[in-house]
């Protein structure tokens, strides 16, 4: 079966640096546009920044000059790299794809608005 796996979340001090990947695995045929969202405490899911497939980003005003993301098609990844990290970045931070096929046998199958379990992001001193 087809998973996301997130990893490279934890504790860092505020002004810090993380880095976070998220790898698909399975039969992937392809992948369209793929994305990092955060949750904190008590509040909706939100998205923190989008890459396509041709690489074509997009950030929340938020992150803006402090993140960035970027992919690697062949492996099926996704990274966020987070510098100047501040207290509120603090959340559980979620790989998603927008839209994904993979073989299941010799079918095609389709996947869509598929998420990673989270890994937790805590930015306190």
């Amino acid at each position: 079966q087809v998973q996301l796996v997130e990893s490279g979340g934890g504790l860092v001090q505020p002004g810090g640096s993380l880095g976070l990947s998220c790898a698909a695995s399975g039969s992937i045929f392809s992948i369209n546009a793929m994305g990092w969202y955060r949750q904190a405490p008590g509040k909706q899911r939100e998205l923190v920044a989008s890459i396509t497939s041709g690489g074509s980003t997009n950030y929340s005003d938020s992150v803006k000059g402090r993140f960035t993301i970027s992919r690697d098609n062949a492996k099926n990844t996704v990274s966020l790299q987070m510098n100047s990290l501040k207290p509120e970045d603090t959340a559980v931070y979620y790989c998603n794809a927008d839209r994904l096929s993979y073989y299941s046998g010799s079918f095609l199958t389709y996947l869509y608005n598929y998420w990673g379990q989270g890994t937790q992001v805590t930015v306190s001193s």
